[in-house]
């Protein structure tokens, strides 16, 4: 899978600073979430062969990423899932807040399969930043490793 202008990881001194970029916002976050499963094995070889839905919502588009990344690693944690596809269905602006469904696509975790990288261990709203252009989005934020 070519990954490149996908997602770019930027300079951080201990921890992981990540910018995903997408023609859209929506694009942005499935990027974004690509990035973190990056950051914990290579992507590549995580089959997409078992499908999850992940619905969040949150009052503003910062607390959309954060809950979208942290809903994400805690099914990494509780369901032992990589995934290495994201499809967003719909990211609304709602009267309530906005709201994001979407499918992920992976498979559980194998050792003898899977790289183990680096540990995730939360989603940071420290340097947090949505750019929104004419035709990109681009989100930067950081991993707690």
């Amino acid at each position: 899978m070519d990954k490149t202008g996908k997602f770019e990881f930027l300079e951080h001194t201990a921890d992981v600073y990540i910018a995903a970029h997408g023609k859209t916002l929506a694009e942005a976050f499935e990027n974004a979430a690509l990035a973190m499963f990056e950051v914990m094995t290579d992507t590549d070889k995580v089959a997409q062969t078992e499908e999850d839905t992940v619905e969040v919502e949150a009052e503003d588009e910062y607390a959309l990423l954060y809950n979208w990344l942290e809903a994400l690693l805690v099914k990494f944690e509780t369901k032992n899932r990589l995934y290495s596809k994201f499809t967003i269905t719909s990211l609304e602006d709602t009267a309530e807040g906005f709201r994001i469904k979407a499918t992920a696509h992976g498979e559980t975790f194998n050792p003898k399969k899977h790289t183990q990288k680096v540990a995730v261990k939360a989603v940071t709203y420290h340097r947090m930043e949505i750019i929104k252009e004419l035709d990109k989005a681009t989100l930067e934020f950081i991993l707690d490793i």
